[in-house]
């Protein structure tokens, strides 16, 4: 079974987007994904398809209508669907690679884009939807931050990159940052490969790239290493 993923938003026509573009695009081609995009505005019920209202309490903005969600959900997801449901939330969990890898290897997923000022708490406890944060940032709507968690996940679909080993030595595949690459030109404004890559000995080079790796990680994200250790 490949991995379906189906998206609820107010912009349909903003996918697949760069998910249709590279390697993912052509996995996309070949069946190892799938992706639908479904209308919220078509789970509306009056003629000006209405999908929102004001905060109860005040406040401004406005807030996506319960009854409305979850008519497209339950559509979209009936009860017997296994995909979990994710909410691209800006107070959600932080997405990590290993929470990717999970999506990777299971069914799909439903994704609720949210926009204006969120969803109604009540469809997000009664359709129990996982909020996945990409970020401590806020965005106009969830449609940028599901094509970030669907192409973190699509690419680590067997299949979609080739070769098994494509992302083993990747940032957060093992708990680090990843190595500092090099390419020819072994001479390039000044700067040289460092010998030791081409050297030919695959054990100190093997050796000099975890030491990398873990010199980036205690500079940048020592909190990795901290999570690493526990």
């Amino acid at each position: 079974m490949s991995f379906s993923a189906s998206i609820i938003t107010l912009f349909p026509e903003l996918f697949p987007g760069p998910l249709g573009a590279s390697v993912l695009g052509r996995g996309l081609a070949d069946g190892l994904w799938s992706l639908e995009a479904t209308h919220l505005r078509d789970f509306a019920t009056d003629r000006h398809r209405t999908v929102d209202d004001t905060p109860s309490g005040g406040g401004a903005g406005m807030v996506l209508k319960p009854d409305i969600l979850a008519r497209a959900i339950d559509t979209v997801a009936p009860a017997s669907d296994p995909r979990p449901r994710i909410l691209m939330s800006p107070r959600g969990t932080p997405l990590t690679q290993a929470r990717a890898r999970e999506l990777a290897l299971g069914p799909g997923a439903v994704i609720v884009c949210g926009r204006f000022e969120g969803v109604d708490q009540r469809v997000i406890d009664n359709r129990q939807l996982e909020e996945i944060s990409i970020g401590d940032y806020v965005l106009a709507g969830g449609e940028v931050a599901a094509m970030v968690l669907l192409e973190a996940v699509i690419r680590l679909i067997p299949g979609v990159l080739g070769g098994a080993d494509s992302h083993a030595d990747e940032s957060f595949e093992n708990g680090l940052l990843e190595y500092p690459q090099y390419t020819r030109p072994q001479s390039f404004e000044g700067m040289d490969i460092p010998a030791i890559l081409t050297s030919g000995d695959h054990g100190k080079i093997a050796r000099w790239r975890a030491e990398q790796s873990q010199a980036l990680t205690a500079t940048r994200r020592p909190d990795l290493l901290k999570t690493t250790k526990s």
